[in-house]
């Protein structure tokens, strides 16, 4: 069922229940003895208003508390000797909201004032007073109300509890399936691999010295095993970074800049706003974002300036990587999988990339990720 649908069959399922206890009241006033004088359309306006008030108990549970509340305390004044039931199921949906303390003291209140409402409606015995205001409103119904909106309110507190923890083992046990898996990759590619190096620059050695010309096949060969290799060493220092390194975060960027300007790319950073107390994902997912930017800017940019811009907002942190290169609107490069594994960190902490090329030329990575004070 999708949540659209569910949301419809929730209204609707609240106006039945709204438009069943207003009908219920008024039966319950239309059957009972009053005093001749009662103000009967009031009357009857307060009990319905008080009943079909509960329709809007989901969205507003402390506005529907206190107009049930009010029509109570008002119909009873009119002379309507008829019990609080909608204030009760106003009193259940606001505890099961979570407003417990307003709750109590809406309950008090409306308690208070019900002997006074009984008194008004032309009873000259207090005592009478009293014993049809606890008639109206009793103090176990009310407990029970309370206790049942509260035990709800638990029950779903655990199952979303009970949910995260499921969906947090699920993602635990995937990354660390794929952790094996680039682990077993590595270990049985980096062997092969070094192989096919090992003898390419064997064979060109040996031809050099020869003094014979070297196949371009072969060099090709070479150059290729010797990036594979240093891109299976990368990948799994990456993967391994959690298990066996220091957490990198932001005070690791300045390090990562560094090493690109002294590769020959005339790289900037600037680190502007204050600096928080920044949670582990969020400043190593502000290092990837960097280093993957600054890696695919030496690679395929052609660019000769790059910038890095960091932002330390109080709610979110804001990270901008510019270059001069090739990239036009015209020529948008095909993402790939460096930019790919960039979204899924942003997307995983809840934040926002975007990836393209700039109007002025160049390409342009800005992300936000926001920072999560409560936990």
């Amino acid at each position: 069922m999708s949540a659209g649908e569910s949301g419809v069959r929730a209204r609707v399922g609240d106006w039945v229940i709204a438009v069943g206890v207003a009908a219920a009241l008024l039966v319950t006033g239309l059957s009972g003895q009053r005093p001749a004088t009662a103000p009967d359309v009031l009357g009857y306006a307060l009990l319905t208003a008080g009943g079909l008030a509960l329709s809007a108990r989901r969205r507003t549970p402390v506005a529907v508390l206190a107009v049930t509340g009010l029509c109570a305390v008002g119909y009873q004044a009119a002379g309507f000797d008829v019990p609080a039931v909608a204030y009760l199921f106003a009193v259940y949906a606001a505890v099961r909201a979570g407003h417990r303390t307003v709750t109590v003291a809406a309950s008090v209140a409306t308690m208070a004032m019900l002997p006074l409402a009984a008194l008004a409606s032309g009873l000259h015995n207090t005592g009478e007073a009293f014993a049809q205001a606890r008639g109206a409103l009793e103090l176990a119904w009310l407990i029970a109300a309370g206790a049942a909106g509260e035990a709800l309110r638990q029950a779903e507190r655990r199952a979303d509890e009970a949910e995260r923890t499921r969906e947090e083992t699920a993602r635990r046990r995937a990354d660390e399936e794929r952790l094996h898996i680039a682990r077993e990759l590595h270990d049985s590619l980096t062997h092969q691999i070094s192989v096919i190096k090992v003898q390419a620059e064997v064979a060109v050695h040996v031809a050099r010295k020869r003094g014979e010309q070297v196949p371009e096949a072969l060099l090709a060969i070479q150059e290729a095993g010797r990036e594979a290799s240093r891109e299976l060493r990368a990948t799994l220092r990456a993967l391994r970074d959690d298990d066996t390194a220091p957490p990198r975060g932001l005070d690791d960027v300045p390090e990562l800049v560094e090493r690109a300007s002294k590769a020959g790319l005339e790289a900037t950073l600037t680190i502007g706003g204050q600096r928080h107390d920044m949670p582990i994902a969020v400043g190593r997912t502000v290092y990837r974002i960097v280093q993957e930017s600054l890696t695919n800017i030496a690679r395929h940019a052609d660019a000769g300036t790059a910038s890095v811009r960091i932002d330390c907002r109080p709610d979110a942190v804001a990270i901008r990587v510019d270059d001069d290169g090739k990239a036009t609107p015209f020529t948008a490069p095909t993402p790939g999988v460096g930019l790919l594994g960039m979204r899924e960190r942003v997307t995983a902490l809840g934040g926002r990339l975007r990836a393209e090329p700039r109007g002025e030329g160049g390409f342009t990575v800005q992300a936000e990720l926001p920072l999560d004070r409560t936990s």
